[in-house]
């Protein structure tokens, strides 16, 4: 099979040749062109499905009403904080402060501060939805992360992002409460 052993390089998503990847269609007098791109909507083996929103102002608004469609029980929060940690905390910082090594108190490469993931109530009231779309699409000085990214990784990171916010807001929530009155009579 020599055919096998000197195959032609063919470059997977690169502009087709039409002339020798087309075919006359004798039922319907047309050419048909087969350009290797995947058909519209498919999912990759195992990845989970497509985002429904574009990376417009409705889009953006929209995903507030998307949930993690991760079991939060379920997710590995170790490779979640992997995943935090080597794509995102060299801008939010380890901690979620915003202060990663990009900025480090305003002495790093960049100017304007991270958004504060832990600690800042806008962050922490946003819905899964929005973070995700952020993450996805980038937002403001922040680009995509689609491309590092599989969907899957993206709502892990989301996940562990909520579950910071929430062990920061939890102590707070207890330390406000009274303590009951044991002098009160029954």
């Amino acid at each position: 099979m020599p055919d096998m052993y000197y195959s032609r390089a063919i470059e997977t998503y690169s502009a087709m040749d039409t002339t020798k990847f087309t075919a006359n269609s004798a039922e319907a007098g047309a050419k048909i062109f087969y350009n290797r791109l995947p058909v519209a909507g498919a999912v990759a083996r195992g990845d989970m499905g497509a985002y429904p929103f574009k990376n417009d102002s409705t889009g953006y608004t929209m995903s507030a009403t998307v949930k993690n469609p991760l079991d939060s029980t379920a997710i590995d929060m170790k490779e979640a904080e992997r995943l935090f940690l080597v794509n995102c905390a060299i801008c939010h910082g380890p901690k979620l402060d915003g202060n990663g090594p990009l900025y480090k108190d305003g002495s790093g490469p960049y100017a304007a501060k991270p958004a504060t993931l832990v600690g800042d109530a806008k962050y922490e009231l946003m819905p899964e939805g929005t973070m995700f779309h952020s993450v996805t699409y980038g937002i403001r000085a922040m680009g995509s992360y689609a491309s590092q990214l599989s969907t899957k990784q993206r709502w892990m990171v989301i996940a562990y992002i909520k579950s910071k916010q929430a062990k920061k807001t939890a102590p707070a929530a207890t330390a406000t409460t009274a303590p009951a009155d044991s002098t009160a009579k029954k």
